[in-house]
C-alpha cells in the first residue's frame, strides 16, 4: 500500500524515534508498504517517521547510483543488491574521509544541498525476521544509510548546513510547510489549507 510522505515541518521528523519490539505486528507488511512508498515516489531511502511511525525502521535501495559511470565495478555491484530493511539500527562506528554529496529528501522535495559524510559506517541491525546483523557499508551505500538514519534520530539534511544556506532556502521551506510545492507522489503537509 502506497502511504503519503510526511512533510518538511511535521513535529514527527524531528522525533528521536522508538526502538521496535519483536512482537511487533504485521513488520513485513509495514517494511513492504515502506517500499512501495519509497519506489512510488522514486527514493532511495525512506524511514518510518517520513510515513508518520516514530519507531525504527528504515529502508533503502540505492541501485539507481549503480549507473554512475564513476564507480567501481564493485561498488556498481554493492549498490545493485544495496536492497535492505534495518530494524532497529545502531551505528557501531563511523570511519573514513568526509566527503560531500549532494542530497534530497522525499519529505523536502525540491531541495539539495551538498552535505558532508564519513565513507564508511558499521551498524548493528535486525532484518524483518528479526534477524541480528552486523555489517560495515561504504560509499554511496553508507550515505543512504547515514541519511536515513538520521530520520530516525529525528535529524534532516537541512539541520547539516550552513546558518546562511538555512537562510537562502527559508521561502522554499516555508512553502512546503503549507503544501505550495509541486511533487508527483502522496504527501500529507503539516499546514496546507484543508480543501472543502
Amino acid at each position: 500500500m502506497i502511504l503519503p510522505i510526511v512533510a518538511y515541518g511535521d513535529p514527527i521528523l524531528k522525533k528521536v524515534a522508538e526502538e521496535v519490539p519483536e512482537n511487533f505486528e504485521n513488520l513485513k507488511g509495514l517494511v513492504a508498504d515502506m517500499f512501495e512508498t519509497m519506489y512510488n515516489a522514486n527514493g532511495v531511502g525512506l524511514a518510518a517517521p517520513q510515513i508518520g511511525k516514530s519507531i525504527r525502521i528504515f529502508v533503502i535501495d540505492p541501485s539507481p547510483f549503480a549507473d554512475d559511470e564513476e564507480l567501481s565495478k564493485e561498488e556498481k555491484e554493492e549498490l545493485k543488491k544495496g536492497k535492505k530493511a534495518f530494524i532497529n539500527p545502531q551505528v557501531v562506528k563511523r570511519n573514513g574521509e568526509d566527503w560531500a554529496f549532494s542530497e534530497g529528501c522525499l519529505s523536502i522535495p525540491g531541495i539539495t544541498e551538498d552535505i558532508f559524510r564519513p565513507e564508511e559506517i558499521t551498524l548493528t541491525y535486525r532484518d524483518e525476521d528479526f534477524n541480528p546483523h552486523t555489517e560495515t557499508f561504504t560509499g554511496l551505500m553508507a550515505r543512504v544509510i547515514q541519511h536515513e538514519y538520521d530520520h530516525i534520530e529525528g535529524i534532516l539534511f537541512t539541520d547539516k548546513i550552513s546558518s546562511l544556506k538555512k537562510r537562502l532556502i527559508k521561502n522554499k521551506l516555508n512553502n512546503i510547510v503549507i503544501g505550495k510545492v509541486s511533487v508527483d507522489y502522496r504527501m500529507r503537509f503539516p499546514k496546507a489549507k484543508k480543501r472543502h
